[in-house]
């Protein structure tokens, strides 16, 4: 922590004695010393969250582990200096007074203390301030403690989310810039947009509100298919999409299983009620660890290829088909909540999960349910089996990630998370 020094207050020593040899600055020392207890209790407790950190970086442990935990912890001071908000060359004004301080040290975000010099005429020389130095207290108000449990619940906070990162340096920077994970991309892909404050982003005529968690806001960006290749600016970071090409696949099927195709009706319904339940999405991560993939099945078809059907143009296939025996166990790819366990005209029996934040991921062409709308699910969790109901020429699990009700490819996300890209 920056500046944990904290020093003793002492009352003036120069008061006389009052009539009856009563001294008058008993009641001083009283305060002084209560005030004292206070802040070296806040500030010692601010300073024991490097030790938390160290918990959750792997305390306990040697060689590599202790290493890492190093690494963290230092991560951790760099960031705090970055927050650090405090501007000591401003007079130091208490009852309207400016007084001489001995020392005005920053302790934490806009908090800091002072040792007024001796000259200053205060029953309490140790003074705080909660707003960067601009206000000077004697005493610990309900404001002052009240600013203080604020700042040790971001640095909470803070330690919470710097875990989440390969290095959280890079990332976890105070004000509103914008940090860009990856901030180089493809077509079809996602990335995920962080930032100190909270507001808005702009992109591809769209704006996506960054939402509260942990210590920053964040965002998902869907990058569709159709973007072209070059560099673009989104607030004041820099996204390059790269060039990528997509392979063509060719299937052919029977004329009843085409017919399903051209019932629109049917199809159009299926998709209001895919729209409604991908409206509604919790506003903070539902994860906290990496995503897995649902089965281990042979992979049939890759994300994005362009289908033909029967010699025609079908569609492009934003998912990953993994063939595999029917009544495989398909496993949650991450905690969430089902927003639709149900059966569908095209994927059949088919399951969404809201995983918050505007993502969710999908699976289709079941053979049987195992969740229900509104279930919360663990990852691995079983949540039905593979089969091949639906438009489907045999068994398999019809997989795929949506961001924002964009379709994004599902590759990004298996074995880690998106704030490790």
């Amino acid at each position: 922590m920056i500046g944990s020094g904290v020093p003793s207050a002492r009352a003036p020593n120069t008061h006389r004695h009052r009539e009856g040899g009563i001294r008058e600055p008993v009641r001083a020392r009283e305060r002084a010393g209560c005030l004292r207890d206070s802040l070296l209790f806040s500030w010692l407790h601010m300073e024991n969250r490097g030790t938390c950190a160290g918990t959750a970086a792997g305390s306990g442990a040697d060689g590599a582990d202790a290493d890492e935990r190093a690494a963290f912890l230092a991560a951790l001071r760099k960031i705090e200096a970055a927050y650090l908000n405090f501007d000591t060359s401003r007079p130091v004004v208490i009852g309207g007074k400016t007084v001489t301080a001995k020392r005005v040290q920053p302790v934490s975000g806009r908090i800091g203390w002072a040792l007024a010099g001796e000259d200053s005429g205060l029953d309490l020389p140790l003074l705080i301030s909660v707003d960067g130095g601009l206000t000077w207290h004697d005493a610990i108000t309900a404001d002052v403690r009240a600013a203080i449990e604020a700042e040790k619940e971001r640095r909470r906070l803070g330690e919470e989310e710097a875990a989440l990162y390969a290095d959280p340096r890079k990332v976890m920077k105070p004000g509103p810039g914008l940090v860009l994970l990856p901030n180089v991309t493809n077509p079809g892909d996602v990335i995920l947009v962080r930032s100190g404050e909270p507001g808005e982003v702009e992109w591809q005529g769209k704006t996506y509100a960054l939402k509260p968690c942990k210590a920053g806001y964040f965002t998902y960006l869907p990058i569709p298919r159709s973007t072209k290749p070059g560099d673009y600016t989104i607030g004041d970071a820099q996204l390059a999409v790269l060039e990528k090409k997509f392979d063509t696949q060719h299937l052919t099927v029977s004329e009843e299983m085409e017919s399903m195709r051209r019932n629109t009706e049917r199809i159009a319904a299926d998709q209001k009620k895919i729209d409604e339940a991908r409206s509604h999405s919790a506003e903070t991560f539902l994860f906290d660890s990496a995503f897995l993939k649902p089965i281990g099945g042979r992979l049939s078809t890759p994300y994005g290829y362009t289908r033909y059907i029967n010699g025609k143009f079908a569609s492009t296939h934003n998912a990953i088909d993994l063939a595999a025996p029917e009544g495989t166990p398909i496993a949650a790819a991450n905690d969430g909540v089902v927003a639709l366990a149900d059966e569908l005209y095209l994927t059949g029996l088919t399951i969404y999960i809201d995983h918050g934040m505007g993502l969710f991921s999908q699976y289709a062409h079941l053979s049987e349910l195992r969740v229900s709308t509104g279930d919360t699910v663990k990852k691995g969790d079983v949540i039905g089996l593979v089969g091949s109901t639906g438009f489907s020429t045999g068994p398999h699990l019809h997989f795929t990630f949506c961001a924002h009700n964009t379709p994004v490819n599902p590759d990004l996300f298996f074995g880690t998370t998106p704030f490790r890209w």
